[in-house]
């Protein structure tokens, strides 16, 4: 590729993000993520930066798919940098025991004990936030945002959650993850795979939303 030396500092930091991003979690960032990391008002500026990236020779983007960036060259040797999308520092934290789930039990608790598979022990450093438990990803329906089947998706237990985000919820007997839509007639969830439906929360259907997602490991770097 082209010598880094030849990026402006903002490239320099968007690469270092996507270099990170990989080796954290086995995927690059959306341009969503990188525009809401770095403090764009758009994910087009985000875009704008990817290209330029690209024509430097650092990066390859593959159309088709929300995070299609692939690293060229001497860019896949990730650096440690503070603009990781998911290496933000919890202050005073270093080791986190993380209870991994596996199936839930239809109406009990999802943190229930019988649903505990393990337990991981992972460095605090490699989530934007303080996950509460992994949740063992199955199925698909989420692959183009970078989630696939046998992934740990690493999840705050929490109700707040924004527009826009993915997060865990639970449908009736079902626990799914999905990016939530608030819309004015109601509330969607989007896959991220066109080979799947969207669903639709009707009104006095049984909804709660169980926690948001924060970071995501390839189950193959923890065996």
């Amino acid at each position: 590729m082209t010598d880094t030396a030849k990026l402006t500092t903002r490239q320099q930091e968007i690469l270092e993000l996507i270099q990170n991003s990989i080796a954290n979690t086995g995927a690059p960032p959306t341009r969503a993520e990188i525009a809401n990391a770095l403090g764009f008002k758009s994910a087009n500026a985000a875009e704008e930066h990817l290209k330029a990236l690209a024509r430097k020779g650092a990066i390859e983007l593959v159309s088709g798919t929300s995070r299609g960036i692939r690293l060229k060259g001497s860019a896949r040797n990730a650096p440690r940098s503070s603009t990781d999308l998911f290496s933000m520092s919890l202050p005073g934290l270093g080791q986190l025991c993380l209870p991994l789930i596996g199936r839930v039990a239809a109406g009990s608790p999802i943190l229930a004990q019988e649903h505990v598979d393990q337990t991981y022990q992972l460095e605090s450093s490699l989530f934007s936030m303080q996950p509460d438990y992994l949740l063992r990803v199955r199925g698909m329906s989420m692959r183009d945002a970078g989630i696939m089947d046998g992934d740990l998706l690493a999840v705050k237990s929490t109700k707040e959650v924004r527009n826009g985000q993915i997060v865990v919820a639970r449908l009736g007997e079902e626990v799914t993850v999905k990016r939530l839509n608030k819309t004015a007639n109601g509330i969607v969830l989007l896959p991220e795979n066109p080979d799947y439906p969207t669903i639709q929360i009707d009104p006095g259907e049984p909804f709660e939303i169980e926690g948001l997602a924060v970071g995501l490991i390839r189950n193959s770097h923890m065996m």
